[in-house]
């Protein structure tokens, strides 16, 4: 099948590549010429594991084109997904200025009986809207459809290819079976093709972010009681998450979520809602207790040293809002390096493949390091942020060498609080207290 993505951001990019490595012929379509120019090259404006390699794999075998014009890329499509971004403006709502271009950009290039299908987050409504702006732009018959995705940043490329469902909102059953036999290959083991209204479907996609940052924002406001009435959260969790009704899923106590997708959802949702004179009080709870826990390690930082870090070396580790991703966008560790500047302290970072980003967002305010025994030099304390595989376990006994003084708050709960305080570290969690330091 002829297959166009608009948009090579992370989702146009890894559908696409799936597609293709699935037989289809794809064009990929993006309006900056640089972003095409190093994907005709063999790189990729991503980080994202494995898909480096397919990408390269389906370029070669021709399955898998690049271009900027529009003509090129939807002339002789099957299928048009629509992956451009849908940043959120000052309202919080998203703006959808990037999906009206594209609507209105490929509609005079459109052959008779294509599937016009949004991918990008959306409000409910809008694929009605994308209807209206390719048919003031063309006589064509087309059909439309919603496609919402769900891919893990760091793990795209298995949440593509193995899926827990597919959900598609349709209007007609021409658009359903174009879809379904698109998707076949990868519900061979019975996973469900969901086919409902293009509004639910608009619906499924904000309702599912919003249900995952709803448990993160419990979590961590657990966690939070736990440090103040003696309890340990990783019990807590224990004790709830057996229960079959809340699982474990998306309930790890941290420093708050980040990235492109949780926190403009649930912001997106809470104004597409008040939009329609509902009041959106849990999205809002859930936004704003979010906001509030990015700041949990500097509060922590700041009573340890006694309200002063002028002076203080500190050590972040992890920069990206998850691990497997150089990802920054609301990252919890922008939020704690802003404070520590402000509060005068020393900051040296260390991140496997955020950092080249972060530079770019802060400049050289901070020192970079090249590993992350580098940043414990001289530091007065480690604060862990993104729970990348390599800080689980380090060589404690070197990072005490360097030190100078062994401390860490770990934002991640990687390491075991009776071990980190027979090691001699002070160690302090979240929703854990510190225990007393086994003396020398």
């Amino acid at each position: 099948m002829k297959i166009t993505m608009i948009g090579t951001g992370y989702v146009g990019l890894v559908t696409g590549t799936c597609f293709a490595e699935s037989g289809n012929d794809v064009t990929c379509l993006d309006v900056d010429t640089r972003k095409v120019e190093m994907l005709n090259k063999g790189g990729i404006p991503i980080y994202e594991p494995g898909l480096e390699e397919l990408v390269k794999r389906n370029a070669a075998a021709g399955r898998l084109k690049f271009t900027t014009s529009y003509e090129d890329a939807i002339r002789s499509a099957k299928c048009v997904f629509i992956c451009v971004g849908t940043p959120q403006d000052d309202s919080g709502a998203a703006d959808l200025k990037y999906v009206q271009a594209a609507a209105e950009n490929m509609a005079p290039f459109l052959k008779d009986g294509a599937v016009v299908i949004c991918k990008s987050t959306v409000p409910v409504g809008t694929n009605r809207k994308v209807q209206e702006w390719i048919r003031t732009h063309t006589q064509t018959r087309f059909y439309i459809a919603s496609n919402p995705e769900f891919l893990k940043e760091g793990a795209a490329i298995d949440d593509f290819t193995k899926p827990d469902r597919v959900v598609v909102g349709v209007d007609s059953e021409e658009a359903a079976d174009v879809l379904q036999e698109l998707y076949k290959p990868f519900l061979r083991t019975e996973k469900p093709f969901i086919a409902v209204g293009i509004e639910s479907a608009e619906m499924i996609k904000y309702a599912a972010n919003c249900m995952l940052a709803t448990k993160i924002s419990f979590i961590n406001e657990m966690a939070n009681i736990c440090e103040k009435v003696g309890a340990d959260i990783n019990e807590v969790r224990k004790g709830i998450g057996h229960d079959a009704r809340i699982g474990f899923s998306f309930l790890f106590p941290g420093v708050g979520y980040g990235g492109s997708c949780f926190p403009k959802d649930v912001r997106a949702l809470a104004s597409l809602a008040a939009a329609n004179g509902v009041e959106p009080r849990i999205l809002r709870t859930v936004d704003e207790t979010n906001n509030e826990q990015k700041h949990v390690l500097f509060r922590k930082l700041m009573s340890y040293f006694d309200g002063s870090l002028k002076g203080r070396t500190i050590a972040v580790w992890g920069l990206s809002f998850k691990p497997r991703t150089d990802d920054i966008r609301e990252a919890p560790s922008l939020v704690l390096i802003k404070n520590l500047l402000e509060a005068g302290a020393i900051v040296k970072v260390h991140d496997p493949v955020a950092q080249e980003n972060v530079q770019k967002e802060i400049g050289d305010a901070v020192s970079y390091c090249m590993h992350h025994y580098d940043a414990c030099e001289g530091a007065d304390a480690i604060a862990i942020v993104t729970e990348w595989n390599e800080f689980r376990n380090p060589d404690f006994d070197y990072i005490k060498l360097k030190m100078k003084s062994p401390v860490i708050f770990d934002g991640r709960n990687l390491y075991d609080r009776k071990k980190m305080a027979a090691r001699g570290f002070y160690y302090s969690g979240v929703g854990l207290s510190a225990l007393p330091v086994a003396s020398n």
